[in-house]
């Protein structure tokens, strides 16, 4: 026990695999892939494996970390939101509790994944008895907008996002609505960074497929190295949560660390993690005993 776990969702982005498991392989103990067995999408629609990712799976997997999980993920009855919620709580529960339960998509690269484990291991202590004291940790997204000839365009404020639990009681995604803890570290997100074909299929296959407002596709078209400063509000859910991009000229995800290290904007400060870190303990710790209290 105590295990680094990394769990990934495989559909129709697989390819990107061979960008995310590399950066995690090496510090991680165990490697889980999630796969319907039926390769159907949340939205129900097939996808198709190739052969050669299993091939590739296999020659790149030297330690035997790597455990495919298949199972059938799809089920009509449920929207997407809750077949995503579902199936990374399976895939969790694969894992086994008593281990970090990490969780990362296809598309979502660790600039320092041995800098995020170093850190999470200081809290080792919460895997001793999870389901009595459940938290989830969260690194901070640098959102990939948009490829363009030149380089790319990202949302230039990090993003936070859940990526570890110690038990998974998820309630949304990989959200457990747990205290939270915030490591410093950043994470790639291509996240709507596509090919104008590839976006069109993942708006209609995801989790938030009813949800991204109409606006959306259309000022991605437009935005590219020249104009983003003259546009904001990027966000497929609720535009003004992206307010506005920057632009990295490189063309490889390798060259990044540079250009994270030079933007300002996409600095942790040590004050910005503590009061963070120190808010959800208040609220977990002293606002919620004293809630609990009042109810009885």
């Amino acid at each position: 026990m105590k295990k680094i776990c990394v769990g990934f969702l495989l559909s129709y982005d697989y390819e990107k695999l061979k960008i995310s498991i590399p950066l995690v392989y090496r510090d991680s103990d165990r490697i889980f892939i999630a796969i319907d067995r039926d390769n159907l999408t949340w939205s129900g629609n097939k996808f198709e494996v190739n052969e050669s990712f299993f091939e590739w799976l296999k020659t790149f997997d030297v330690d035997n970390k790597i455990e495919l999980y298949y199972e059938s993920f799809y089920v009509p009855s449920l929207s997407t939101e809750e077949m995503d919620t579902r199936e990374r709580t399976m895939l969790s529960e694969k894992m086994g509790i008593g281990n970090w339960l990490i969780q990362v998509d296809c598309d979502e690269y660790f600039v320092d994944f041995a800098g995020f484990v170093k850190q999470l291991r200081k809290y080792d202590h919460y895997l001793d008895f999870p389901i009595k004291d459940k938290i989830q940790i969260a690194a901070f997204w640098v959102i990939i907008y948009k490829y363009t000839e030149k380089g790319f365009l990202y949302v230039d404020k990090p993003m936070k996002a859940i990526f570890a639990t110690n038990y998974p009681n998820y309630k949304s995604f990989r959200r457990t609505h747990e205290r939270t803890i915030y490591l410093d570290n950043l994470v790639l997100h291509e996240s709507v960074a596509r090919t104008e074909e590839e976006l069109e299929f993942k708006l209609k296959n995801w989790g938030h497929n009813t949800q991204v407002n109409e606006t959306f596709l259309a000022k991605w078209k437009k935005v590219d190295e020249t104009n983003y400063k003259e546009l904001k509000d990027f966000y497929y859910i609720e535009p003004e949560r992206w307010k506005t991009l920057g632009f990295f000229p490189v063309k490889e995800l390798s060259e990044i660390n540079f250009y994270t290290n030079k933007d300002k904007k996409l600095k942790l400060t040590k004050s910005f993690l503590f009061f963070k870190n120190f808010g959800q303990w208040f609220k977990f710790r002293i606002l919620k005993p004293i809630s609990s209290k009042d109810k009885n």
